[in-house]
């Protein structure tokens, strides 16, 4: 049974569930309530933690990643197409194409994460691959205090 002490507002996605349940800080911030949420996985490794955004038939090209603060920006923008051509001359129509069902249709959408004192910023790198970008984020390296005894005189 879904615990709305424990989960706050109950989610509209599974996704928002387990958000709802990420502990070290991280969390879903602004995100646009009426926009598409990609899913999106976050992955510890020893070095680094990874944001796995699904977002298949886009280019790296269409992202956009900011990062403001300790908040980390990750947006794509959805450009309407034009999809009247006017045949130049000289040269063929091209035959026609027409869409008889269209079921997918990828939207804007904009995520974005509160980053906390662990994170190295000026390192943070993005790659995209089969539909996925990942955000590596890697961590600062922890130095151990120092300790020496002090005399007291």
């Amino acid at each position: 049974m879904y615990n709305k002490r424990f989960y706050g507002e109950f989610p509209r996605t599974i996704g928002g569930l387990m958000e709802g349940v990420l502990q070290n800080g991280w969390s879903r911030v602004n995100d646009e309530v009426s926009a598409y949420h990609p899913p999106v996985n976050i992955l510890e490794t020893d070095n680094s933690y990874e944001l796995h955004v699904v977002a298949p038939g886009l280019k790296k090209e269409d992202f956009k990643i900011n990062l403001d603060q300790n908040l980390i920006h990750i947006s794509y923008e959805h450009k309407a197409e034009n999809k009247e051509q006017q045949p130049e001359e000289n040269k063929e129509p091209k035959p026609l194409h027409k869409w008889l069902r269209s079921e997918f249709r990828m939207k804007s959408f904009k995520r974005s994460f509160n980053l906390n004192e662990k994170i190295d910023a000026a390192n943070i790198s993005a790659k995209y691959a089969d539909g996925v970008l990942t955000v590596t984020l890697p961590k600062k390296e922890v130095t151990e205090p120092t300790v020496h005894e002090i005399n007291v005189n």
